[in-house]
């Protein structure tokens, strides 16, 4: 996710998301991860090369945890294009971790699972790059049997299904529901469902659709919470209204100002102030009359 340093927290990064789209996603619904039975884990990995430590990020990473006894590392990538280059981006990250357990613990018996979910948002068309690291190299026939393979776990939001959609108990749900619906009617029609995350909520949803009138929304308002997506919808229909008039109100004052009415008749008609109408006219190689 190339824009993914546009939050300081997203939502995925907040344990009641996190154990939902795990549970949904991985376990139909069942709620076998528990939110506070995750802690954060640091996204970053270090690797050696060219004689330099380089860094890798992930989006997100979680340990799940059953007392003290670490079940399992799970991350998230977001992505909202298909990367060919997945299967290796994702085996890195998971062989980073494998390596840290290998150096923390070196001798110890406990090993756990590294599980990464790759959450693809596009929603115009399937995932269309490969899936494994078999499907990304070029093998000559001889030694195919002796390359071992790496899958990703790739699930496409979009195309999940209105039962699995409805499955999801936290905002995700309604990131999901926006995205199914775009796909099937290429419009969104947003329902009274309260949002608990608000502002990561709506960070995420234009991050992943580049709309940043999501996000926009948030900061825009004066009085009072958005409280759910017709709230935001509401607020980002006025603001294009306002912006409309705006508009017209400006090409009215240029033509005007070009014709030679004054700045303080201008600002009347307009219903703006004069400095305003200075701002409009002035730049377009006009002096102030």
């Amino acid at each position: 996710m190339a824009e993914k340093d546009i939050t300081e927290k997203i939502l995925e990064s907040y344990n009641d998301v996190f154990s939902d789209i795990v549970n949904v996603l991985l376990f139909n619904g069942k709620a076998v991860v528990s939110a506070d039975e995750l802690e954060d884990q640091a996204p970053w990995a270090y690797y050696k090369s060219d004689g330099k430590i380089r860094e890798m990020e992930r989006d997100v990473a979680k340990r799940w945890k059953k007392g003290n006894i670490r079940v399992a590392c799970i991350g998230m990538e977001n992505q909202t294009q298909a990367d060919p280059d997945m299967p290796l981006r994702i085996m890195g990250y998971d062989g980073a971790e494998y390596r840290a357990q290998l150096l923390a613990d070196h001798g110890a018996l406990h090993r756990y699972p590294v599980v990464t979910l790759v959450l693809y948002f596009g929603y115009k068309k399937h995932w269309d790059q490969p899936l494994s690291l078999k499907e990304c190299l070029e093998i000559p026939p001889e030694f195919d049997q002796f390359i071992n393979d790496y899958k990703i776990n790739l699930f496409e939001i979009a195309y999940l299904t209105r039962e699995q959609v409805e499955q999801f108990q936290s905002d995700f749900r309604i990131v999901a529901d926006y995205f199914v619906q775009k796909r099937e009617k290429g419009d969104y029609i947003p329902d009274s469902r309260e949002i608990r995350h608000v502002q990561e909520t709506l960070q995420l949803l234009s991050v992943m659709t580049r709309d940043y009138r999501f996000e926009e929304a948030y900061h825009d308002g004066k009085e009072g919470g958005l409280r759910n997506m017709c709230d935001v919808l509401d607020r980002v229909e006025l603001k294009g209204r306002q912006e409309g008039e705006m508009k017209k109100a400006r090409e009215m004052a240029c033509s005007l100002f070009d014709m030679g009415v004054s700045v303080e008749k201008i600002a009347a008609a307009a219903r703006v102030s004069i400095d305003v109408v200075k701002q409009w006219v002035v730049p377009s190689g006009n002096g102030a009359k």
